[in-house]
């Protein structure tokens, strides 16, 4: 792909040129290694091949852990899905990416974005378990590109995707919750 080959399905450039808080440059490194992580997907069922691509928050470092002092960390960290013989048991690209992410110890906050691209014409998002999984990491405002087979994308933000969404930042303190049942059980007594 060249620099050229990724244009946006619809008007999405904000007044500065960014897309999202996302530069040229960046969508074009998101785009190229979620299409090349695509290559590296095992899908022998289905056929149905995703790549999966994050793209890190460079002022962000990760918690540390043995795995950081052992590989060098990239600003893009990459999936592609899983199949297996037993057809749930298969891991989608978006899952296996983020996964990798949390292991290097990234969280919340570590991603400027996502990208996810497909061998399809149409534009695919992530589907529902993994938008609730990706959800747990990315704030409502991640933008997360979706790459159709010519390089085309349409973005949409986390908050967009799963509007009215449970995410950590909902649960009430541990402490709150445990006060709540000791009155419900004082109460029922």
């Amino acid at each position: 792909m060249t620099a050229t080959s990724f244009q946006s399905a619809e008007a999405t450039a904000d007044k500065d040129g960014l897309i999202h808080g996302v530069s040229a440059q960046e969508l074009q490194i998101l785009g190229e290694q979620c299409i090349e992580a695509k290559g590296k997907a095992y899908c022998p069922y289905s056929l149905f091949r995703v790549g999966a691509s994050l793209l890190l928050n460079s002022t962000i470092t990760p918690a540390p852990n043995h795995w950081s002092d052992t590989y060098p960390l990239s600003h893009v960290l990459t999936g592609a899905n899983i199949e297996n013989a037993a057809y749930p048991v298969g891991t989608c690209a978006e899952r296996v990416a983020m996964g990798t992410a949390v292991h290097l110890g990234h969280r919340i906050g570590s991603f400027k974005a996502v990208g996810v691209s497909t061998d399809i014409e149409e534009f695919c998002s992530p589907c529902g378990m993994c938008r609730q999984y990706l959800r747990e990491f990315l704030s409502l405002e991640t933008p997360i590109f979706m790459f159709n087979r010519e390089g085309k994308f349409i973005v949409r933000t986390m908050g967009e995707l799963l509007p009215l969404s449970f995410g950590p930042d909902v649960l009430p303190p541990r402490e709150q919750l445990r006060k709540a049942q000791e009155e419900d059980k004082a109460k029922t007594a």
